[in-house]
């Protein structure tokens, strides 16, 4: 889905340009977005794959929830909403800790370049794994994993092929953060 976004300089500030995001990923334009990372405490972590109707990493597993930052939204409010969209639970700000803010570029073509800040959470899971509600326009499935499996699925040449490719810092900080309030 196309939306209006809110355009950033490399830095990761509002140069007060708003652009369609297919536009925005056409012409390499800074973006933001967030990622939700849920766990559980039976040190678990939820884990998304993406519909295969993706144009970008299409059926790779990936953070729990993910979504483009509308122009003038703010930051909480667009993780709740995604959450509410992609999974189908309602939260609380209260519930999100924030980690850290991630820049991330991503040449996937000629014409769909990802250039994004990544506004990045973790929150428990409190909701039972079978009552979430998969948005099947942008969720193909959803599994919890245990937090060492996935440790050492990352670490595996051939497992890490099914994950979307971030960086190694970055799935490092999450698996840390999570790993420090469990």
């Amino acid at each position: 889905m196309d939306e209006l976004i809110d355009i950033l300089d490399f830095k990761g500030k509002k140069t007060g340009k708003t652009a369609l995001k297919s536009d925005a990923h056409k012409n390499g334009w800074f973006h933001q977005t967030v990622h939700i990372w849920f766990y559980t405490d039976k040190k678990q972590i939820l884990l998304q794959q993406r519909a295969k109707s993706k144009d970008t990493f299409p059926l790779l597993w990936d953070v729990s929830v993910a979504g483009h930052i509308g122009a003038g939204e703010d930051i909480i409010n667009s993780a709740l909403r995604e959450i509410e969209e992609e999974i189908g639970i309602t939260i609380q700000q209260a519930d999100l800790q924030k980690i850290g803010c991630f820049k991330s570029i991503q040449k996937h073509t000629n014409y769909l370049i990802d250039c994004e800040f990544h506004h990045t959470f973790i929150c428990e899971l409190n909701t039972e794994f079978n009552l979430l509600k998969k948005q099947d326009i942008e969720v193909e499935d959803l599994q919890l994993k245990l937090i060492s499996d996935f440790k050492i699925e990352l670490n595996n040449s051939e497992t890490k092929k099914l994950y979307v490719p971030h960086s190694k810092k970055y799935y490092n900080t999450i698996i840390e953060a999570i790993e420090k309030v469990i």
